[in-house]
């Protein structure tokens, strides 16, 4: 991997306040903002310094070889007024489609820079819909009073009577069956915009600022090539559908440090497109450092997937903390989105309190939260194989380990396709304590090796369908006869190897199902 490079911004300097702009938060900037980045463009470049204050503005367009300096005790609000957000043709949730124009957003850009300890608030509460099991008794009767709509059952909030009647037929949250531009303007309500888009750029970074409350994901860097992230907070509120905090698509020589996220969704989310589109974009998501940052509550801390069509390859996490995620460590996918991931390498991973899976695998994505699904009653498999075309998703060459957990509902889930099983993935040196231990199905070349694990329920490993697994200094404090079952006609070659603490042999089930000699002891 190349040296990551950083914008070269030239050192021309002007101030927001000097092209009329006024601090009320009352008063509408877009034009100040407009104005001070063309004249210092017209240098060739520059910072443009955001002084303290309450800056109202509408959406911000962004030019090559621009630092947007927001310093210490400035606000910047972006308006609710939404015919403010012109629609473009643009990509969401890795498919091709019409949304608003972002608040922030460029495209084509080389040199952009976010420094400074401000914050850049989108507004969101203005565009998104709301579960009423996701607030408060006294929430709900706020929200509610402060207009929108409700559904027929009571238990959702919409902003509007047009953004209700555009969630019937949605595919989670983009319309399929529209096709021109007329069509998505009659839904403009529903095409919520992420807080910062920028795409097809090169050298980009964000330094020191607070970006939060976006109208969806809130930072989404698309086919960058040298992205750099650091010293950030992302914060949305915990109810904010499709609140993510950074999602890093296609994009090429990524890092992501030392930042700090609370999040509606997932937290530091790695993609490459959905289906078809990200097929034909065929741009992974590639070279990426992901290291020292803390995740607090998110539907995910570290996510590769679901679009990742296009493939997701060199992938190094490190020293991150996730506290009281839904997930810690999650990829997901499912069949129809075709794309790669390899060659990922994880380490020294602290989590605490995971209300699900601490590290999961699922290749039978539904599009809900792990959370969620467990709640419907797990996830539902299907053991039919089919044909193996660009539609299959494979997850490959993927090593684990310094991992500790303190409190999961689940301490590992790794479930491939019958007909593309996960491969090679090993997990070495880990202390778990959580309710639930192991869930192999459908994987090929697992290696589990130093594992102290402190598991409630009797059942340590289910394995079902595995193939060349191997178990090796595992300790656990189960006694049952069914600490390891394993089950599934495709098994084969599955080694436990027995140490002074364990003793596989009088803790191990084998169904009837499974050949002789498939397992060793």
């Amino acid at each position: 991997m190349s040296k990551i490079q950083e914008p070269k911004i030239p050192n021309n300097t002007v101030n927001l306040k000097d092209f009329g702009a006024v601090n009320r938060g009352s008063v509408l900037n877009t034009k100040a903002f407009a104005d001070a980045i063309d004249a210092v463009s017209k240098k060739g470049g520059g910072k443009v310094i955001i002084p303290p204050g309450i800056w109202l503005t509408g959406p911000i367009i962004l030019k090559s070889n621009i630092e947007l300096h927001a310093e210490t005790g400035a606000l910047i609000k972006f308006s609710t007024d939404k015919n403010l957000y012109p629609l473009i043709q643009t990509s969401f949730e890795g498919l091709n489609t019409w949304r608003c124009i972002s608040p922030i957003y460029g495209k084509n850009l080389e040199n952009v820079a976010f420094t400074g300890n401000g914050v850049w608030d989108g507004s969101g509460d203005a565009w998104r819909q709301v579960k009423k099991n996701k607030l408060t008794e006294s929430q709900w009767k706020e929200l509610v009073a402060s207009g929108g709509v409700l559904n027929e059952k009571k238990d959702t909030w919409y902003p509007s009577e047009t953004f209700k009647k555009a969630t019937v037929g949605a595919d989670q949250n983009v319309r399929l069956d529209l096709k021109t531009k007329e069509d998505f303007e009659a839904i403009h309500d529903f095409l919520r915009p992420v807080l910062v888009s920028i795409q097809n750029s090169k050298r980009v970074l964000f330094d020191g600022p607070v970006f939060q409350n976006s109208p969806a994901w809130n930072i989404h860097p698309l086919m960058i090539e040298d992205l750099i992230v650091r010293n950030i907070t992302v914060r949305n509120p915990w109810y904010s559908q499709n609140g993510d905090g950074i999602d890093v698509e296609s994009c090429k020589n990524v890092l992501v440090e030392n930042s700090n996220f609370d999040v509606g969704d997932d937290a530091i989310c790695i993609k490459s497109g959905k289906d078809k589109d990200g097929r034909e974009r065929g741009i992974p998501c590639e070279n990426i450092i992901v290291k020292n940052n803390i995740v607090y509550h998110g539907h995910g801390g570290v996510t590769v997937g679901s679009e990742m069509s296009g493939g997701v390859k060199n992938l190094h996490v490190s020293n991150c903390t996730f506290m009281g995620t839904d997930v810690g460590l999650r990829f997901k996918s499912t069949r129809g989105r075709g794309g790669i991931v390899e060659n990922i390498f994880i380490s020294d991973i602290y989590m605490t309190d995971i209300p699900s899976q601490a590290i999961s695998f699922d290749l039978y994505y539904g599009g809900k939260s792990i959370a969620e699904t467990l709640a419907e009653g797990g996830t539902k498999t299907n053991n039919k194989v089919v044909p193996v075309n660009e539609e299959t998703p494979q997850f490959k060459n993927i090593l684990i380990k310094n991992i500790t957990i303190k409190g999961a509902q689940q301490a590992v889930f790794l479930q491939g396709l019958p007909e593309m099983n996960l491969q090679n993935i090993e997990l070495s040196n880990l202390v778990i304590s959580a309710e639930k231990g192991f869930s192999i199905i459908d994987a090929s070349g697992i290696k589990i090796t130093n594992a102290k694990l402190d598991i409630q329920n009797p059942s340590i490993f289910e394995i079902y369908n595995g193939k060349n697994i191997i178990l090796k200094d595992v300790e656990f404090n189960s006694t049952s006869s069914k600490a390891v079952t394993i089950d599934g006609a495709a098994s084969k070659n599955i080694e436990l190897i027995s140490s002074k603490k364990t003793d596989f042999a009088t803790k191990t089930t084998i169904s009837e199902n499974v050949s002789k000699g498939t397992v060793k002891l």
